[in-house]
């Protein structure tokens, strides 16, 4: 069975969304993404920030991206709603530790802290319909 018949398959709320604009969402977010992360680590480069504040930034990274893989290779939906879990809590620690630096950077992860809720209710939701 397909990746997305796998998906279809599923026991999903009534709100989820469609495929096509989860993936546009994410278009949206992968850019503000880049740019906020790259900035943070280059001003780590830089010693204009501690190293430890792109720690939050690292992990987060790391987590979203195994989130697809875990969740449509393993097809694990277990441990994938604990890696949504991971990157909701880092990106509200993201902002927590770059806030005295550089709140445009906090700010801007806002919008990703959205959609990160929004998919983590989700995945929270069809964890326990399908397990």
């Amino acid at each position: 069975m397909s990746w997305i018949e796998w998906y279809d398959s599923l026991i999903k709320p009534s709100w989820t969304p469609e495929p096509a604009t989860i993936g546009l969402v994410w278009q949206i977010l992968y850019p503000i993404i880049f740019v906020t992360f790259a900035f943070v680590f280059i001003q780590a480069i830089r010693r204009k920030v501690p190293w430890k504040v792109t720690l939050p930034f690292a992990v987060n990274l790391v987590a979203n991206l195994v989130f697809t893989p875990i969740q449509f290779g393993l097809r694990s939906l277990f441990l994938a709603a604990a890696d949504i879990l991971i990157v909701w809590g880092t990106i509200l620690w993201i902002m927590i530790a770059v806030w005295k630096h550089y709140r445009w950077v906090a700010f801007a992860q806002i919008p990703y802290l959205v959609w990160v809720s929004i998919a983590t209710v989700l995945q929270l939701s069809i964890t326990w319909n399908n397990w």
